[in-house]
């Protein structure tokens, strides 16, 4: 068994202040024995409107401030950081890109994956909107990776709510998924557990959420309830509302055990074309 954690964190407008907290959050999750570490979206900045998060993006494999801390909290802590989402500049330069970037032990990044689905709505009972695709270019590519505790898929916070995602994510060897995330407290308090719970059943597959939770300066509240759920639904480890470092145990020897004697996984069939 390895010992992962999640990062909660309720990130505001200055970089250095958010780098701050992590990085004693981080040594705290490394202190408690955590191999690997999960940082929620927008851990470095959360910005008063979205177009501010264009002024603070950094060149991918540069030497930028946010790049550089995940790199040294890893090497100095000697765990593997997934970098929750920093933006990245493209090379159209009008947009960015919603990174997700780990790092293994020795601060070497080993993976990337930029968000795929934006999260462009309007909450029905308040009017709350958002608009991601004003900022940020969208990816288009599965990502996983092998990690100390067991090939690790990656999904960022609206994701969850696209099933087909996760299957591409176990069809690319997922054992676990870590998903940065921050949900809105609306849509949190009706649909994260359900989410998060749906997708490690349908999966059979652990799944560790790190999550952005409480009120920001910019006025959003988000839900946080960071979340370490196993292969058979079951809620292992959970936060409240409040910043603070999830520590538990993943088995991946359990993610097999359950796929070897319920094998629904192995069961999947297509439907064929709609009769005419």
């Amino acid at each position: 068994m390895t010992q992962v954690a999640a990062i909660q964190m309720a990130s505001g407008p200055q970089p250095r202040a958010n780098l701050l907290e992590a990085g004693r959050l981080l040594r705290e999750a490394a202190a408690r024995g955590a191999q690997v570490a999960v940082l929620p979206e927008n851990f470095a900045f959360m910005g008063m409107q979205e177009t501010d998060t264009l002024e603070i993006a950094e060149t991918a494999g540069g030497d930028g401030p946010m790049q550089a801390f995940l790199a040294q909290q890893a090497r100095e802590l000697g765990i593997w950081i997934v970098g929750g989402t920093i933006p990245l500049r493209t090379s159209m330069g009008e947009r960015v890109r919603s990174a997700c970037l780990v790092f293994d032990d020795q601060g070497t990044r080993v993976g990337r994956y930029d968000k795929i689905h934006l999260f462009d709505v309007r909450l029905p009972e308040n009017g709350e909107a958002y608009t991601e695709s004003r900022v940020f270019e969208p990816g288009d590519t599965v990502v996983a990776i092998d990690t100390p505790a067991g090939r690790m898929g990656l999904a960022i916070c609206y994701d969850l709510r696209f099933p087909e995602l996760f299957r591409a994510l176990l069809d690319h060897g997922a054992e676990w998924v870590a998903l940065p995330a921050a949900f809105t407290a609306r849509t949190g308090q009706a649909h994260w557990e359900p989410l998060l719970r749906a997708r490690a059943i349908e999966n059979q597959c652990y799944l560790l959420a790190a999550a952005q939770g409480g009120f920001h300066v910019n006025g959003r509240e988000t839900h946080g309830h960071s979340t370490l759920i196993d292969p058979w639904g079951r809620v292992l480890a959970e936060l409240g509302r409040s910043p603070g470092v999830l520590v538990d145990a993943l088995d991946r020897e359990q993610v097999y055990r359950i796929r070897r004697s319920f094998p629904a996984v192995d069961h999947r069939r297509l439907p064929g074309p709609a009769a005419p």
